[in-house]
């Protein structure tokens, strides 16, 4: 099988593209390997990752383009560039358009620390999500792994895994545990699945192959 490029984007300190490198060093990407890591912001600590692990990086940050659709344009042209098979969004916080969801259909996933259709869409993004966990009283959360659309939050899952609620938990102290216990294992696994060509999709349902 040919190896699949994967691309990772980022905006900030690049843990789950941290646990995305670790898995590769593994050898656990299912013949899939992170060949460019693109950051919307420049100085982050995902950029450091990246070239310690030897990972080409570019930067296209959003505020030197005018809007969504200009930047979803650069985006769009340095995915072709990089000849990207899968494109992962690892805690990258700048909104694309849709022409990026319809020329990379089932090509996209994104992971979020809710087991959505909990606490996702807009504005549910970062410590949000876990205060507004909290804030219900749920017992139980986690992360989702899925494929981007033009919907936010709102394209098949691919993966989910639990966390439980511990009393006295502060949104930070949760979110440290769903990374720990949930988002650093699914990520990589679902990379894998991708890579491995064992996801289907049907009617906004993934199928996984055994």
């Amino acid at each position: 099988m040919a190896q699949k490029n994967i691309i990772v984007l980022v905006s900030g300190g690049g843990t789950n593209l941290q646990a995305l490198i670790d898995a590769q060093a593994r050898g656990e990407l299912g013949g899939g390997k992170i060949t460019c890591v693109i950051s919307s912001k420049p100085g982050v600590y995902a950029l450091e990752r990246a070239e310690k692990a030897g990972i080409a990086t570019r930067v296209i940050v959003r505020k030197d383009y005018p809007d969504t659709a200009s930047y979803s344009a650069a985006m769009l042209d340095a995915f072709r560039a990089e000849q990207a098979d899968l494109i992962v969004q690892a805690g990258f916080m700048t909104i694309l358009d849709e022409r990026i969801c319809k020329a990379y259909p089932n090509q996209m996933i994104n992971v979020h620390p809710a087991l959505i259709p909990s606490f996702c869409g807009k504005g549910y993004y970062g410590l949000h999500v876990h205060e507004a966990a909290l804030k219900k009283g749920v017992k139980v959360t986690g992360a989702t792994v899925h494929f981007v659309t033009e919907v936010c939050d709102g394209g098949p899952i691919i993966l989910q895994k639990a966390v439980a609620v511990e009393q006295g938990d502060t949104p930070e102290t949760l979110q440290k545990r769903v990374m720990e216990q949930a988002e650093w294992h699914i990520l990589p696994e679902a990379v894998r699945l991708f890579c491995e060509g064992k996801l289907s999709v049907q009617d906004d349902i993934v199928t996984v192959a055994e």
